[in-house]
């Protein structure tokens, strides 16, 4: 999609990010504006998250265990105040993302986070597949590179974390989940990093649907 001046402009005037920075966004969201908007703030870029006095600097490292002790997960959360680290809707957001990671199992944070060789050897698979695909395999390289790169939308949906479906409400991804509940309690909040620890991860052992055991932990 071409990216038009009056789009850049729109951009510009919704988040107060620079030209180039929008432009960018832009052509990386397809022209979509809003994921544009998106791609900005977790760029720490537009204008929400550029004030010297809206950091997030506080939050809490939140620790989840599970199955008595088969997997473990520690998740650092941010936000702005201690005073918002301390309530009671940050506490459960940290512990439901922490339970997101340990059923979920994402292999990165965001799309930010995916190195660029485990990117282009998704696009080799799905290029693959596209030639096994009588309705897709006689088109020109340059359409199946497009392709690709519109299917690497179900990859980053089940490698990120942000991207995930949430698992308390498959109606949101996590991103979502997380921006409605920083509007709720009036600040910004981030998921600044996390760890996955399963019991015996790389020995050869017996096949346990952790993912289910979590879910059904969560139902109660």
């Amino acid at each position: 999609m071409a990216i038009t001046a009056a789009m850049v402009k729109e951009l510009r005037t919704k988040t107060g990010a620079g030209m180039m920075d929008c432009k960018k966004a832009l052509t990386e969201s397809n022209g979509d504006m809003e994921k544009a908007v998106d791609l900005l703030r977790e760029h720490g870029l537009a204008a929400a998250a550029k004030k010297a006095d809206r950091i997030a600097a506080e939050g809490l490292v939140y620790s989840y265990i599970h199955g008595n002790g088969r997997i473990g997960v520690l998740v650092e959360v941010n936000c702005e105040t201690d005073f918002v680290a301390q309530t009671d809707n940050f506490k459960a957001l940290c512990k439901d993302i922490a339970m997101q990671i340990a059923a979920a199992n994402p292999s990165y944070l965001n799309r930010e986070a995916v190195p660029a060789e485990a990117i282009e050897n998704e696009k080799k698979i799905i290029i693959a597949q596209m030639a096994n695909d009588p309705k897709a395999a006689n088109k020109p390289d340059a359409i199946k590179e497009k392709m690709a790169i519109g299917k690497l939308g179900k990859f980053y949906k089940e490698a990120c974390l942000v991207d995930q479906a949430f698992i308390k409400d498959g109606g949101m991804d996590v991103k979502k989940y997380v921006a409605d509940t920083a509007k709720a309690l009036g600040g910004d909040i981030k998921i600044a990093s996390f760890t996955h620890f399963t019991k015996g991860e790389g020995l050869e052992k017996r096949n346990e649907d952790f993912a289910a055991e979590v879910a059904a932990a969560i139902k109660g």
